[in-house]
């Protein structure tokens, strides 16, 4: 199906040297580059000095934005925040930072929902608790640093150190089903975050070696946006990022892990007898709606309406019937693997 939207992949939730993580951003833009990425959102804890040191902008023809990763005082909560030009103040409680993010401009996602992983205590898990908060833009609803940890034991972690993009499956059920909850009631986007850190581990006392090495996390879970403007590219990366931020707050973006292919080319539209819409968009119903996916290799398709599967369909080009009003998204499964997770479209 042809379209005049430009899509751009990328990467969101990453550590650098600003934090925890072990490369500077330029070596990891470097790195994006050689895997065909078009932008990284970069999360360093607690800190915007990236930004105050002209980091965001064009490395290596991948577009850099930087936002910080907050917590609260008993480190849950955990909020990637952009589109602020300063920290906010520590000693706020989540409600209060979520809101400040909202007030001040900004666009904030709440980070790895769900942990509750307990095989290993030195790796507690940093669920959000603060579902009556009303102001946050986005859930990241696929974490794959997460996924890893919470199947991690002593019995598996050499194995899984050494796979680390097989360990992904999919999104955690009572995550997608806050964010179809949410969704009912306003926009919540969903994105998929690698939360990279590039972990240096010192193996029998005497070798290093870089575990979810940056090249690696990069080909997992992914995030594409949709644009109808292109990319400035070098001159104008401003106009750039008010592009990325604007497609991800209006929804217009899906997910996928690259381990299953390369979902470039996926879409997702609606149409009735006056006008077709793409993801994140509102569509009036009428005996004519359709509901039109579209990937880049065949796929088995579930068609989820608030919150449930209500159809399953298999193809490259598939339509199908909608026989009334609801929120709507799609997940593609390739070989049986969760690949493709769309954002909504509402149908009124």
């Amino acid at each position: 199906m042809h379209d005049q939207l430009h899509e751009y992949v990328g990467v969101i939730h990453i550590h650098s040297t600003y934090s925890d993580g072990s490369r500077p951003i330029p070596e990891i833009a470097h790195i994006a580059s050689e895997v065909g990425l078009d932008y990284l959102m970069f999360t360093d804890h607690n800190t915007l000095q990236p930004k105050r040191d002209g980091m965001e902008g064009w490395y290596h023809g991948v577009l850099i934005a930087t936002g910080y990763e907050i917590n609260d005082a008993d480190d849950l909560n955990h909020y990637l925040a952009f589109n602020l030009d300063t920290e906010l103040p520590q000693h706020l409680k989540p409600s209060e930072y979520v809101r400040e993010v909202n007030n001040q401009g900004g666009f904030g996602i709440i980070a790895h929902p769900d942990e509750k992983r307990s095989a290993m205590k030195k790796y507690p898990p940093y669920p959000w608790t603060v579902w009556d908060s009303k102001d946050y833009h986005g859930i990241e609803i696929w974490n794959q640093m997460s996924e890893w940890m919470e199947g991690l034991t002593h019995f598996n972690k050499f194995y899984r150190v050494m796979h680390p993009r097989r360990s992904i499956i999919a999104p955690m059920e009572e995550t997608l089903e806050k964010w179809d909850q949410a969704n009912q009631n306003r926009k919540v986007v969903g994105i998929g975050g690698v939360d990279a850190h590039g972990h240096i581990y010192r193996l029998l006392g005497l070798f290093h070696i870089t575990i979810f090495r940056y090249k690696v996390l990069f080909q997992t879970i992914r995030t594409h946006i949709l644009t109808d403007t292109p990319f400035a590219g070098e001159g104008d990366h401003e106009k750039d990022l008010h592009n990325l931020y604007e497609s991800l707050r209006n929804c217009r973006c899906f997910i996928s892990n690259h381990y299953c292919g390369d979902a470039r080319g996926f879409r997702f539209q609606a149409e009735n007898k006056t006008q077709r819409v793409e993801i994140g968009s509102e569509l009036k119903f009428d005996k004519y709606t359709h509901i039109h996916v579209n990937l880049p290799q065949s796929a088995v398709v579930h068609l989820v309406k608030d919150g449930k599967s209500i159809s399953v369909q298999k193809g490259e080009s598939l339509v199908f019937e909608i026989e009334e009003p609801g929120c709507y998204r799609v997940e593609a499964y390739y070989f049986e693997r969760p690949w493709i997770f769309s954002n909504h479209i509402r149908i009124l």
